[in-house]
């Protein structure tokens, strides 16, 4: 009994590291050809692994282009959830560590900005990716308002609107997720963290610095 749940554990495991092995081909594949360019072939070529692995896995190409954009969309709310929920931070200290995890290597990756921007492009006409986009933002974007909610009262910041200050907020780091991805030579990482604290300076000057 021991052996066949050792067994069951081991194919789970590779089950979901061959799963894992086809999303990552899939964001470079995009990244490279775009959303629309981009075969079956082209991601089975770049993972490795043969058609019926991929129908074993995700049954047709749409359906693992849904789990691409889930996956990167899960990574980065996981993150910023692990900050959010942190009892050990101040609320000035998770705001911060969310502007630094917006423009860390893992989130400013080239190939998953690129896969980003792809499904956003086709959220007009493919609702499925529309709802994943727009449940996710919205939940970062309540968290997100929350925080400047409470750091407007901590610091008695009377003319801070927080909706707004989110609003401004997610427009700039849009805008610079767009530069360092169009621009990478133009644009560094920490400028774009520096530019982003620079806004929130302007709303809670008693607690950030230009």
């Amino acid at each position: 009994m021991a052996a066949a749940k050792h067994s069951a554990s081991k194919r789970s495991v590779s089950a979901q590291a061959r799963r894992k092995q086809l999303i990552m081909a899939t964001i470079k594949c995009i990244a490279q050809k775009g959303l629309s360019a981009v075969t079956m072939a082209d991601i089975t070529t770049e993972a490795g692994l043969s058609q019926g692995i991929v129908n074993l896995h995700f049954q047709s190409k749409e359906k693992l282009l849904i789990e691409t954009l889930r996956y990167i969309s899960d990574e980065y709310r996981s993150g910023l959830d692990n900050i959010f929920h942190d009892p050990k931070k101040t609320t000035a200290e998770k705001i911060t560590a969310h502007i630094r995890y917006d423009f860390s290597r893992t989130i400013i990756d080239r190939n998953k900005l690129a896969v980003w921007f792809a499904f956003w492009g086709e959220t007009k006409s493919r609702p499925t990716y529309l709802s994943i986009c727009a449940d996710y933002i919205a939940d970062i974007a309540s968290n997100l308002t929350q925080l400047f909610a409470q750091l407007k009262t901590e610091g008695n910041y009377a003319n801070v609107d927080p909706e707004l200050t989110c609003v401004c907020y997610t427009a700039l780091a849009d805008g610079l997720w767009l530069d360092l991805l169009v621009t990478p030579k133009g644009l560094k990482p920490k400028q774009a963290y520096n530019v982003a604290m620079h806004y929130l300076a302007t709303q809670f000057p008693d607690h950030f610095q230009a």
